[in-house]
């Protein structure tokens, strides 16, 4: 099962494995009250990208698009069907920042691991 929450949000026993998927640490968040099991900043957005999305709604579309393909290099590949083998069995939770839950990296993740299983 693949889950993404908030970064910002309280841990749960029911997130399982907790990977961040930004480039750089969320502020104002310390390494004990994230209880990360992996921070995964290969499959994060290329710091270009980040920088041209910046969160903007109007660039969604186009960010999920640019995105897709760095993720089809052949290293992100690699690692997305790792994780997705990994979900068949357990639960894992892909960590963001941003305040926006419905436009973040981590829902074209979860949207790709899906896809795969």
């Amino acid at each position: 099962m693949i889950r993404i929450k908030r970064i910002y949000s309280e841990p749960s026993p029911h997130d399982g494995v907790r990977i961040l998927v930004d480039r750089v640490w969320p502020r104002g968040r310390s390494k004990e009250q994230a209880r990360l099991d992996e921070w995964r900043k290969d499959l994060a957005p290329s710091t270009a990208l980040r920088k041209w999305f910046g969160h903007d709604p109007r660039k969604w579309i186009e960010f999920r698009t640019r995105y897709r393909m760095e993720l089809s290099q052949p290293e992100q590949s690699a690692a997305l069907k790792e994780l997705a083998r990994r979900a068949g069995t357990q639960t894992i939770t892909l960590l963001y920042g941003t305040s926006n839950a419905e436009q973040n990296q981590a829902v074209v993740l979860k949207e790709l691991l899906d896809g795969m299983k």
